[in-house]
């Protein structure tokens, strides 16, 4: 392609970015001009009018009908149209996610969060615990790092930007306010990761995106790969890890749930089984999906397999930053 249509595509992609960039940040000004309760409720009416329209509908649906075969075609449209309003409904969260985190153990009345696992938060606390946690797009997963900082602990949770560098730069920032340290998912964020577990902190990350050349696995029976940095920063520091979640409530409450360490399967030397510890998070996402399924990304590629399998017998010793 000559130079010149080179740049006038770059330039034309540049800008549209910016234009769909001035969109959302717009429709979010507007949104904080109404109560929250009244933009949430109104961006999940949206999500679910606008989300079948889109090309990631088919996708949804696809993924839905092979993760259960067993369900009706109503059924798994219903999780679809489901699911799109807790997509939309995440993104006006975003405006209020300080505000909408209002746990208080001391309270007569219930709040919109509640904590299950509040005693490990307290413990790992006192404790000066560092530790390793893992969720999934899930419910508002965004409200488990505040939580974490709200009982004190320092957890530095690896973010995945958006495509858009301009939602991306607004967003981390946002989320910096509310969640403390991020490590923005780019070329040389598992140093990041390492060298807070070295400095006795605690790291986060969610485990079910696609990541091409992982680990092999399967998820929902379907083949899948596996981002190896949960297991290799495990076996090379050996931290306890544990899972934490939010699941939705009915009218508009949360529940963050947070589970002890799991025992993480290791090979005939005692080590952390690099490969067998990333089924096992991918089978935890799964049952976690099963039982709310509405509330998790089916439109997500994540059984997408582009390149051959690493190799992960060879390379689970080395430093996490050559993953």
């Amino acid at each position: 392609m000559p130079q010149s249509l080179l740049r006038l595509w770059k330039n034309a992609r540049r800008l549209r970015l910016w234009l769909i960039a001035q969109l959302t940040f717009g429709l979010l000004s507007l949104a904080r001009l109404l109560p929250a309760r009244t933009a949430i409720e109104l961006a999940a009416a949206l999500g679910q009018a606008l989300g079948p329209l889109t090309s990631r509908h088919r996708i949804a649906l696809d993924n839905l009908r092979a993760a259960f075969p067993e369900k009706t075609e109503e059924e798994r449209k219903e999780i679809a149209r489901r699911m799109w309003r807790n997509m939309f409904r995440l993104g006006a969260e975003y405006v209020y996610l300080e505000k909408l985190f209002d746990f208080d153990p001391d309270a007569d009345e219930p709040g919109l969060v509640e904590v299950e696992g509040e005693e490990i938060f307290r413990r790992l606390h006192a404790e000066n615990a560092s530790c390793i946690f893992f969720t999934a797009h899930t419910g508002n997963f965004e409200l488990l790092p505040v939580c974490a900082a709200t009982f004190g602990l320092n957890v530095t949770a690896l973010f995945r930007p958006p495509n858009n560098p301009y939602i991306a730069k607004k967003l981390l920032s946002a989320r910096r306010t509310a969640m403390g340290h991020l490590v923005p998912s780019k070329a040389g964020a598992a140093w990041g990761l390492a060298r807070m577990l070295d400095e006795g902190g605690s790291v986060g990350m969610l485990v079910d995106q696609k990541f091409i050349r992982g680990i092999a696995g399967t998820f929902f029976g379907r083949p899948v790969q596996t981002n190896p940095l949960l297991p290799k920063l495990a076996r090379q520091f050996d931290r306890p890890v544990h899972p934490a979640r939010c699941v939705r409530l009915p009218q508009g409450r949360f529940r963050l749930i947070l589970e002890e360490a799991v025992d993480l399967p290791r090979d005939d030397k005692g080590e952390i089984d690099v490969e067998a510890t990333a089924q096992m998070l991918n089978d935890i996402v799964e049952r976690w999906v099963r039982e709310y399924p509405d509330q998790w990304m089916w439109f997500h590629r994540r059984w997408e397999v582009r390149h051959p399998p690493r190799n992960t017998k060879k390379s689970a010793g080395t430093k996490p930053g050559a993953a």
